[in-house]
């Protein structure tokens, strides 16, 4: 047992360091998501958008997703490809490239061979707020996919660090079990959380009925 304490109190301190910045990440964006009407967090009415027009070449792909890297490569932008709710009108191919910071708004007409980017960048704080919620894929979106490398390793990184609170919390009930003077407190602590969560995660269906 001393030696199953000494790895976990080890792995408990690293994995805390390691995931340091994205703790802080998420902490910090959780907060501006509920409270987006904080003054300085109002980052989407200072928002800079631009519109480009471009000539390009039909694509030759049938895969929409084929189609839309394609005239990516073309106007030279990057990003996670989303496909707007409605179809487009015959001879029209439109989509949008999102990106944390970045959204690209791209409507061609392949016929005429003519593209128009409509681009939107926001601040600092915006890049924050996205990288909380971006993740490449919609419950309710069947044909999004993660076809961007830096999202599969966005999404891989927050797997990571899920797996890792996880860990986290394990070790600290273990190293929490084995101080016998503070078992009281924290059963109380313990017990008090869990009633809590419980509310907000079971509790709350229970009220209209």
């Amino acid at each position: 047992m001393p030696l199953l304490s000494e790895w976990n109190r080890k792995l408990h301190f690293y994995t805390g360091l390691y995931f340091l910045l994205f703790l802080w990440l998420f902490s910090v964006t959780g907060l501006l998501l509920n409270h987006s009407n904080w003054r300085f967090h109002q980052y989407w009415p200072q928002r800079k958008q631009t519109t480009s027009q471009h000539q390009i070449q039909a694509p030759s792909e049938q895969a929409d997703l084929g189609k839309a890297q394609n005239l990516m490569q073309q106007l030279g932008i990057s990003g996670e490809v989303e496909w707007p709710p409605t179809p487009p009108a015959p001879g029209r191919f439109d989509f949008r490239v999102a990106r944390p910071g970045r959204i690209l708004e791209v409507k061609t007409d392949l016929a005429a061979g003519r593209a128009m980017v409509e681009r939107i960048d926001v601040n600092g704080w915006g890049v924050l707020s996205m990288l909380h919620t971006f993740s490449g894929v919609r419950v309710n979106d069947p044909k999004a996919q993660r076809d961007w490398l830096a999202t599969k390793v966005w999404s891989l990184s927050m797997d990571a660090v899920a797996i890792g609170l996880l860990f986290m919390v394990c070790s600290s009930y273990y190293m929490w079990y084995r101080l016998k003077a503070k078992r009281r407190w924290g059963w109380i602590a313990l017990g008090l959380g869990t009633l809590s969560c419980g509310f907000f995660a079971a509790g709350l269906r229970w009220l209209d009925r």
